[in-house]
């Protein structure tokens, strides 16, 4: 399974790299877009803001290539963490910003409903499922992932949400549309689940 990696100067490339060897897959990380014509399987990470995330994508020429490979080429993408928030329309991080537009949505500010909660948002927490999904095939509801992030993903649509987590009420903690995957969740930091939630992306999507 030939697996191209993102690489858009936005960090954490090399532990999703490992995780996705580990789990079986042959990972290509690359920053040029003519690599996406080999790819079985996309992934796009990222650690940073919305603005400096889609200023590096342009930068690289990414949008229109990756666009093409997934709307109409139905190459499946996954999105981690700004990776996920990446794929909405805009996102509100240092000014308003246009995104890939591949699930319609915004990406806004977590606002804090207790005390208690912190934001940003880190450390584990539980990713409750809304549908079933080849995504997370024998991983049980409410399993506990790793996050860290301060903004969170708004689907236009509810039949977008994939999972949800409680925290600053609920946020969307995993999206989905046909080939198209987000999690806002490091899955490569969340081991054992995480490795068997890559392992579905690779062979059950």
């Amino acid at each position: 399974m030939m697996v191209l990696l993102i690489d858009y100067g936005m960090g954490n490339i090399g532990s999703i790299r490992r995780a996705l060897e580990e789990c079986g897959a042959d990972v290509c990380v690359s920053n040029s877009p003519d690599d996406l014509k080999n790819a079985e399987r996309i992934v796009l990470p990222g650690v940073g803001s919305f603005a400096d995330g889609i200023k590096n994508l342009k930068k690289y020429c990414w949008i229109e290539r990756i666009r093409q490979e997934v709307l109409e080429n139905r190459i499946p993408i996954l999105g981690i963490c700004l990776g996920m928030q990446l794929l909405a329309t805009h996102g509100q991080e240092n000014g308003n910003n246009e995104g890939l537009d591949l699930i319609q949505g915004d990406v806004v500010r977590m606002v804090s409903t207790d005390a208690n909660e912190r934001i940003p948002h880190i450390g584990w927490n539980n990713v409750f499922r809304k549908h079933e999904h080849p995504l997370f095939e024998n991983i049980q509801d409410g399993t506990d992932f790793y996050f860290v992030h301060s903004y969170h993903f708004i689907p236009e649509r509810n039949a977008d949400i994939l999972a949800v987590t409680p925290y600053c009420g609920s946020f969307v903690s995993a999206i989905y549309r046909n080939n198209i995957l987000g999690v806002q969740f490091h899955p490569e930091k969340s081991i054992p689940m995480g490795f068997q939630l890559l392992k579905n992306f690779l062979y059950k999507i």
